[in-house]
């Protein structure tokens, strides 16, 4: 005979399950996909967050307190929707849920396949739901969408008024503001909530048309949003919750002034967080002046998220550069290459296409819907090479890029960190190779030293060395 304790726990389950199959009839209707509230034409590519782990632990403990109450927001418009891949749900709970992460929330990660936390989501979480301002620092690709993203849904638990959002998630660029969005809605969805993505470059009207529905969360760029500041279109008034999502990013892209200027603007924010590389210059003043006895967390070291990154160094003539690309893009299904000017991109590319290879240009002088076409080409692993400028590219967070190779040698090392950290994510591991000439060896080797790097002369090849169809064998030398 069971136990009461035993009854009860089977009784809970069962409830769980039921609610859980409802939620995967509904998302039946709409042919297994979730939806992005979002202007036509918009990116798809999946992100780190979205490559979730699957496994979740079926006991579960008793739940913590929390003031959190049910919400039943309104139904989310469908129209001028755009679907995206989902994953398959995991039966809940989740990982998620020993967190503190509420019911609600926790449901709405079970059912887009969320099972198990990555480490920077297991260090922030707790902290970020009781709602203590947070300063993260974690690469790119480590899973910091999710670790503030969710959260800001936990929180966050009152209807929004017309063009009054309650949470704001500042980036750097438009294409971050669409893939952030990508990850967030469909668990925000789950809950009754909308989130939006507002950039430039996109249909201001439409915009402004779903802010005055009423959006819980925007995620946006600084101009854009400050446009819809000043002309009254959008108020901050109501703001709860801020984050800083690539903070180093918007630093260095010179947009501190205007980060400031919003959150100067935000009336009523009680809770900030930030997510960096770096904690250091310009973000280290916005940390001061902006937030109240904030707790860092840092994932620096490698984790089970991040792969092994192999750093190459190629001597090679400037006339067999390309050819050079070509022969590692026969091996390699999709590799991002570096270039600093627009103009190299486009010859590149284009000498790339000539070669039989098939590779597209992604430049700032692109309009955002070609830029948006090329970047889904790309993650979908319908175009082999891309060739970018270090701005356009801030926006790709595409786990699966087998090389990033640099045309030239990097600047410095920031910049060679931030292009290579593009490879070895998710797990995978990765290649950064660097193409020397004769007369960069000098800043082949500041790069080195400065990464702490063997100091080595650069490996000799042509375009028809077989080592560059296989490049682990250049290690194995």
């Amino acid at each position: 005979m069971r136990t009461n304790a035993g009854m009860w726990r089977s009784s809970y389950v069962s409830r769980r399950r039921l609610r859980h199959n409802i939620a995967l009839n509904d998302s039946t209707t709409t042919g297994h996909l979730a939806l992005v509230a979002r202007p036509p034409g918009t990116l798809g590519s999946n992100m780190t967050e979205s490559t979730a782990r699957r496994g979740a632990p079926r006991r579960r403990r008793s739940r913590p307190q929390t003031s959190d109450q049910p919400y039943d927001g309104g139904h989310v418009n469908t129209s001028n929707l755009t679907s995206i891949n989902a994953l398959p749900p995991v039966e809940a709970p989740t990982g998620f849920f020993d967190l503190g992460v509420p019911e609600r929330i926790d449901d709405g990660l079970a059912a887009c396949g969320f099972a198990q936390p990555f480490a920077i989501q297991t260090e922030a979480i707790p902290v970020a739901v009781t709602g203590k301002d947070v300063c993260g620092r974690a690469k790119t690709g480590s899973g910091k969408t999710l670790a503030f993203g969710v959260p800001m849904l936990a929180r966050i638990t009152d209807k929004a008024e017309p063009s009054r959002p309650l949470g704001l998630v500042l980036v750097p660029t438009r294409e971050l503001a669409v893939q952030v969005a990508e990850v967030l809605e469909p668990v925000a969805r789950h809950a009754g909530m909308r989130v939006l993505p507002v950039y430039g470059g996109a249909s201001r009207h439409h915009q402004v048309d779903e802010l005055a529905k009423g959006v819980e969360i925007v995620i946006a760029t600084p101009l854009r949003l400050i446009d819809l500041i000043k002309s009254s279109e959008v108020s901050l008034d109501d703001m709860q919750i801020v984050t800083l999502d690539e903070a180093d990013r918007m630093a260095d892209d010179g947009f501190t002034p205007q980060v400031e200027w919003i959150l100067r603007h935000c009336g009523s924010r009680n809770q900030t967080m930030l997510f960096s590389a770096t904690l250091d210059g310009d973000v280290g003043h916005l940390i001061k002046h902006y937030q109240t006895h904030p707790v860092t967390v840092a994932i620096d070291e490698a984790t089970d998220t991040v792969g092994t990154m192999h750093h190459l160094f190629l001597a090679v003539h400037h006339m067999d550069k390309d050819k050079v690309i070509g022969s590692i893009g026969k091996s390699i299904p999709k590799v991002l290459v570096f270039c600093q000017t627009k103009r190299n991109c486009d010859r590149v590319a284009r000498n790339l296409d000539d070669l039989g290879v098939d590779a597209s240009p992604l430049h700032g002088d692109m309009q955002q819907s070609a830029r948006e076409r090329v970047l889904r080409k790309f993650a979908e692993g319908k175009l082999s090479i891309l060739v970018a400028t270090d701005v356009a590219a801030r926006g790709i967070d595409i786990d699966d890029i087998g090389a990033v190779i640099h045309y030239e040698p990097a600047k410095d090392v920031k910049d060679y960190l931030h292009r290579s950290g593009r490879t070895a994510r998710a797990g995978r591991d990765g290649w950064a190779v660097t193409l020397v000439e004769y007369n960069q060896h000098t800043q082949m080797r500041i790069l080195q030293r400065g990464m702490r790097l063997p100091t080595e002369k650069p490996i000799e090849v042509f375009s028809n060395d077989s080592r560059l169809l296989h490049l682990p064998e250049f290690e194995s030398d």
